[in-house]
């Protein structure tokens, strides 16, 4: 977990000092101009890759019950996991992360509360421990302000269980 914090603030870090240098370059940026069908001009020992080629993003193969490829965790916990938070908003989801992140939703019923959950997927194999779920709430106060609100943490443990549920569901009909 500490990797993929450190490895997101490297990222960060690495964009700010893209912004910040690009902004202080004042130059016209010029572009090469090609005729249309034309290529650009490589160098001779530059190999041409693609994500889809056999050396590509999604052209590599997994080891056996990685189960599915392209994705940087296990793809069945994945699935479950968007198709169990399917009714809510999707703001952010990140594959090669492992993170989904929801928008708030409030219920048909209770309008005056609203919740949001955050998604961890944390291992490549199909492990009940491979799956943190965040979930938080929020009611309205007397002048209509949304407030936190303390959650059950049994309702983060019971999604956690359906998104597992989902999960195996997906990897048995896969094999069959």
């Amino acid at each position: 977990m500490m990797r993929k914090i450190r490895a997101g603030v490297v990222a960060l870090a690495a964009m700010a000092m893209t912004v910040a240098l690009s902004a202080c370059d004042k130059s016209e940026a010029v572009y090469p101009q090609y005729e249309k069908g034309q290529s650009a001009p490589r160098m001779g020992n530059e190999k041409r890759e693609t994500i889809f080629g056999p050396e590509g993003m999604f052209g590599k193969s997994k080891p056996e019950g990685e189960g599915g490829s392209g994705i940087g965790v296990n793809a069945y916990l994945w699935r479950a996991s968007l198709d169990t938070i399917s009714f809510m908003p999707i703001t952010t989801a990140d594959a090669f992360g492992g993170t989904i992140i929801s928008d708030w939703y409030q219920l048909p019923e209770t309008p005056n509360e609203r919740y949001k959950v955050n998604v961890f997927i944390l291992d490549r194999t199909l492990r009940a421990d491979g799956v943190k779920v965040s979930l938080f709430k929020q009611a309205r106060d007397a002048v209509g302000t949304w407030v936190d609100v303390k959650v059950d943490p049994r309702m983060a443990v019971d999604l956690e269980n359906s998104i597992l549920t989902r999960a195996r569901q997906l990897r048995i009909v896969s094999t069959e």
